[in-house]
């Protein structure tokens, strides 16, 4: 029984984990779609979604914690000036995950993680 499972495990220790997840969300955030296993990619979405939330803010607090979290300059940066802003309007679903299909080597699902686009450019766009 799952009960009370909270996340996905990825076969990992907890440090080894944090690593993972903050590595994928900085190459998520710094090339907008990347391409991952599918249980890589849910358990990415929920690390990357709540970083944007906090984002939005737009307060120190808010950079601060960012920063706890991916220690990376240039990403909290770029997440604080250009993806809190465009979702700035949404209610959350700020990313989207597509199947790709098997892996060759070991057949492993594979998905791609993307950002959606800011309701900015789907107003330009109509």
């Amino acid at each position: 029984m799952r009960h009370r499972k909270g996340y996905r495990h990825l076969n990992r220790n907890t440090n080894q984990r944090k690593a993972l997840l903050k590595g994928l969300a900085i190459s998520l955030l710094e090339h907008g779609r990347i391409t991952t296993t599918v249980p890589k990619a849910l358990e990415l979405r929920r690390y990357v979604e709540r970083l944007i939330t906090i984002a939005k803010r737009q307060t120190p607090q808010a950079h601060r914690l960012v920063f706890a979290r991916l220690q990376n300059k240039e990403i909290t940066q770029k997440l604080l000036t250009e993806y809190g802003p465009r979702f700035q309007e949404r209610p959350g679903g700020y990313t989207r995950i597509l199947k790709k299909g098997r892996r060759l080597g070991d057949a492993a699902e594979m998905a791609y993680i993307e950002l959606v686009e800011g309701p900015s450019s789907e107003a330009a766009a109509s």
